[in-house]
């Protein structure tokens, strides 16, 4: 692995199913170095971007009690208060105390539940004009940015996007959570995180923030490099489920939010992972096989169920 000091800033502006070879060196070596990069030129509208914040600083100011009737459920849509969600599975720091944020969180919008389909069904939506339609409308559109970074990762570590994208994303597992970090005292003890350090658990995380801060991404040498806000960019990681499909070959770094601004902070990261039903392996083109086969599914279920209380209450959903 390589040392960084700073995360690169890739433009992908007129980016198609046929990326030139440039780009896809340079995504290469952003995901091979550094696991961390900063996405310019993605055609989503600012515009559409600020709505959604405005939208999510609206629901974060609602009374607690109108919030907490969205309570997470069982297929992992709904609120997520302060204090409720501590990350027990960090393997980069002893955490003992809750984040210290809040969140909503949204998954694909399914009409009913399907048994057979973990993590199936409809979304929770707060009683807030146009919200639901604005959420819908910004997650079809990074769902589709998410395919073209998606093609362009596979690309990076030498594999055929096309039986992926067909197999494992023709209908993607989402995660659209919108957060509010209050502000956390700056003499506070030094285990106490926005959020906790920890690896993204699933493939490509596109995250929008706002100027505030405190997002910060872990070196090699364990130092940790402040990731603020490019206008007009979006923060884009690789999770574990793409690094052990690129065979090792795409980074997956630890990363922490430490809010000690004073101020409120927002931010919305969007998660694009493959369908539940998809098995996760090295793939072709990539090297010797350094992973074995592992279904997205099972490793969400066992993820889930060791993190939040709603998934312990129902282990049959």
């Amino acid at each position: 692995m390589t040392e960084f000091s700073e995360i690169p800033v890739i433009d992908i502006t007129g980016l198609t199913d046929v990326p030139s070879d440039d780009l896809v060196a340079q995504f290469r070596k952003a995901y091979g170095e550094t696991g961390f990069g900063y996405i310019t030129g993605h055609g989503i509208d600012q515009d559409l971007i600020d709505a959604v914040f405005a939208a999510s600083a609206r629901f974060h100011a609602l009374p607690a009690d109108q919030k907490q009737a969205l309570a997470l459920d069982s297929g992992h849509r709904g609120y997520i208060a302060i204090n409720t969600s501590t990350d027990v599975n960090s393997a980069h720091a002893k955490v003992t105390k809750p984040n210290q944020s809040a969140s909503l969180m949204m998954l694909r919008e399914d009409a009913v539940h399907d048994p057979d389909v973990y993590l199936s069904g409809p979304n929770q939506w707060p009683d807030l004009e146009g919200f639901r339609d604005l959420m819908l409308r910004y997650k079809t559109e990074m769902s589709d940015l998410g395919r073209r970074l998606m093609r362009l990762a596979v690309l990076a570590a030498g594999a055929d996007p096309e039986p992926v994208l067909r197999d494992g994303f023709e209908t993607p597992t989402t995660w659209l959570r919108l957060l509010h970090y209050p502000p956390t005292d700056p003499l506070g003890p030094d285990d106490l995180f926005g959020s906790a350090p920890h690896n993204d658990f699933g493939c490509l995380t596109l995250l929008a923030q706002d100027g505030i801060g405190g997002l910060q991404v872990k070196t090699p040498a364990g130092n940790w490099v402040d990731a603020p806000k490019i206008d007009g960019s979006f923060v884009v990681n690789v999770g574990d489920m793409l690094h052990r499909m690129s065979n090792g070959r795409l980074l997956s770094t630890p990363h922490r939010v430490i809010n000690r601004s004073g101020r409120e902070r927002y931010s919305v990261p969007f998660f694009f992972d493959p369908h539940v039903s998809y098995d996760i392996t090295p793939l072709p083109g990539t090297g010797t096989p350094q992973y074995g086969p592992l279904n997205f599914g099972d490793f969400l279920r066992g993820e889930l169920e060791a993190g939040y209380e709603a998934h312990k209450d129902a282990k049959s959903v």
